[in-house]
């Protein structure tokens, strides 16, 4: 029988409409410094009215229940990288450079050696991203959460020049989508990753031929940080629109960059989806479309680019040591064809 997300426990139906109904009160409290609206990649708030002024971008994102296999596998040091990456990655894909980043760490029992390597992972992404760790909540919170498990999230500020914002509004039919290798499921995903893995920890220890390798050993990879490359990008060519491909992989994420009546493309020839992906399918039983729904499939960012600097951004991407690669291109219509 097939497993998808939504019997895994997640109704991402249930999430837009979440997002629907809460914009009618988060409207209310905004300001003339507020720009967009709910749905980009980071929120806005301009410093001044200049047109070169500077812009502040700030997003907030947790770790998800990939949580779960760090309390089975008791692994607790790349969990921080994730939850800096889920925070900088969305920032920076409106051209902002990371500032600042605050965490929150809940938690049943106080255990000084595991925040330790919690906030371990946190310094790291933060050194990564080029950002300051600069404070931080942690909560202990008995008979509320289990003694041996936790929960993080984060809070990341970044800084852009006003007319240097990458919103996406001067894509066009015919543009290249560039794609950007992702390090594996990153921290979407989860709680169907854990319903076809399991989270017996013999199991998981166990080989698994169409991996490769052990389910252990690729559960708690941590998110790629994007953030160094695509700084380094933009200060040399025209990126008109990144997507970070986080939870709605493909589906959801590449059209919140492109203007209406233009949809995005797949040339699926053009790259290898990993192992990982290929297992958790042939496990899943589910189709393509929802495959590309639920994980990024092995590509962590996409860029869209003039046709004409297509191959010189992907040559950066691979002197940057990125795999990048073309991905699709823009066409009219709507969403995303696979």
């Amino acid at each position: 029988m097939a497993i998808d997300y939504k019997s895994a426990g997640v109704d991402v139906e249930a999430g837009y409409e979440a997002v629907k109904l809460m914009k009618e009160y988060v409207k209310t409290t905004y300001n003339s410094s507020v720009l967009g609206d709910l749905g980009s990649f980071g929120g806005f708030y301009a410093l001044d009215d200049k047109e070169d002024g500077d812009c502040l971008v700030a997003g907030t994102d947790g770790v998800g229940t990939k949580l779960k296999y760090a309390f089975i596998l008791d692994k607790h040091d790349t969990i921080g990288i994730d939850a800096v990456a889920m925070c900088v990655n969305d920032i920076v894909c409106q051209g902002a450079k990371p500032l600042l980043f605050l965490d929150y760490i809940a938690q049943g029992k106080l255990i000084p050696q595991r925040v330790a390597e919690i906030v371990k992972g946190v310094s790291k992404g933060c050194v990564e991203s080029g950002c300051a760790l600069i404070g931080g909540e942690t909560a202990e919170m008995p008979g509320f959460y289990p003694e041996d498990e936790y929960d993080i999230a984060g809070f990341a500020v970044g800084i852009v020049k006003r007319n240097k914002i990458i919103n996406g509004k001067t894509i066009k039919e015919g543009d290249t989508l560039i794609g950007i290798r992702s390090s594996g499921v990153h921290s979407n995903g989860y709680s169907l990753v854990r319903k076809l893995f399991g989270e017996d920890k013999a199991k998981l220890n166990e080989y698994n031929a169409t991996l490769g390798c052990t389910p252990a050993e690729v559960v708690l990879t941590p998110t790629k940080l994007y953030v160094k490359p695509i700084l380094a990008l933009i200060e040399k060519f025209e990126i008109k629109g990144i997507a970070h491909i986080t939870g709605g992989g493909f589906i959801e994420n590449i059209p919140r960059i492109l203007p209406k009546g233009l949809a995005a493309k797949i040339d699926r020839a053009n790259y290898e989806v990993p192992k990982l992906f290929k297992a958790l399918q042939e496990i899943a039983e589910i189709s393509d479309e929802k495959m590309y729904n639920t994980f990024n499939m092995g590509t962590g960012m996409v860029l869209a680019v003039d046709s004409n600097i297509a191959n010189d951004v992907i040559k950066m991407l691979k002197t940057l040591g990125e795999e990048a690669y073309v991905l699709g291109e823009v066409v009219k219509g709507n969403g995303v064809i696979l």
